[in-house]
């Protein structure tokens, strides 16, 4: 069975032990980045980082990606390794990191002390030490997705979970799952999420290939809704057949059904710069080799 994103983010990829707080002192200030980056989503090659982070971390170096996306931060650490030490692995490789998926919920806030936990608060200070512009969440509770008030509530925390970020000169984001074309409150839910999420503190990470996937919608269509929303992306492709889960199985840029070229270059005019390549399913090739296809494709179209 394959894990899915949201079940590797909340078990957090594998056992850490805790780390000290780290000192605001010690936060890198915020730069600004003016170009289009394109990263990969460690997601991708998941069982090679869980064997072997460090070792990974090279090849995908060796590759010639410049930017990843985390999905491997538990217990205050980052696939295993103190903040510092996953920091001077990636500055060795030549690595940026701006942006990961972390576990997030209603359990990040503490209503007696009307305040984020000391954990939330950790993790976002954490993700400032990385020099991360985004701390996102790939999770929107079962409960969110089928209650009207519920959604509202988690939405609220997001925007105070933005306020937070902000602080750290990041910013707080959602990334899409499959389920934001149901209605709620004679609304789809995706629309209800983008009126009341707010763009000044957080950001909305679309996935191309998630309501395609759900309900054939052209990821086209939810841009030129939504222009200018989008800052980041993950890039991703997906094979005409669907599995026995009735989804399409996700495979290399450039051999599925999505126009994903024309989809990157509308994105890009509409404000996207960080665009973030993950596959998760491989076709009997490895994932490494999968993640280098990918790559090769993204400099084929100008990226």
């Amino acid at each position: 069975m394959k894990t899915s994103r949201r079940t590797f983010v909340k078990s957090g990829a594998m056992v850490a032990l805790g780390a000290a707080i780290l000192p605001r002192s010690v936060f890198a200030s915020s730069t600004s980045v003016n170009k289009v980056m394109v990263g990969l989503q460690l997601y991708s090659v998941r069982d090679d980082m869980m064997k072997d982070p460090k070792g990974s971390l090279k090849k995908v170096a060796d590759m010639g990606y410049k930017v990843v996306e985390h999905a491997g931060y538990a217990d205050k650490k980052f696939y295993g390794f103190e903040p510092s030490e996953f920091k001077k692995i990636l500055a060795d490789l030549d690595l940026k990191m701006y942006s990961g998926h972390v576990d997030f919920g209603m359990q990040a806030w503490d209503a007696s002390k009307k305040d984020f936990t000391d954990t939330w608060k950790h993790t976002v200070e954490d993700a400032a030490f990385m020099g991360q512009k985004f701390v996102i969440t790939p999770e929107l509770a079962e409960n969110a997705q089928k209650d009207y008030d519920a959604l509202l509530k988690v939405i609220d925390l997001w925007n105070k979970c933005g306020e937070l970020c902000q602080k750290y000169g990041m910013k707080f984001g959602y990334h899409d799952d499959f389920n934001e074309n149901a209605i709620l409150h004679n609304m789809k839910l995706y629309d209800i999420i983008m009126e009341h999420s707010d763009p000044k503190l957080t950001i909305q990470q679309f996935d191309i290939a998630n309501l395609y996937n759900a309900a054939g919608t052209d990821p086209k269509d939810i841009i030129k809704k939504y222009p200018e929303r989008f800052v980041t992306l993950h890039v991703k492709d997906v094979l005409k057949e669907k599995n026995k889960e009735n989804m399409h199985d996700s495979t290399v840029l450039g051999k599925g059904v999505l126009d994903v070229k024309d989809v990157l270059e509308l994105a890009v005019k509409n404000g996207a710069w960080l665009l973030i390549v993950e596959q998760e399913a491989y076709q009997n090739e490895s994932p490494m080799d999968c993640s280098k296809d990918d790559l090769a494709a993204m400099k084929k179209w100008g990226y």
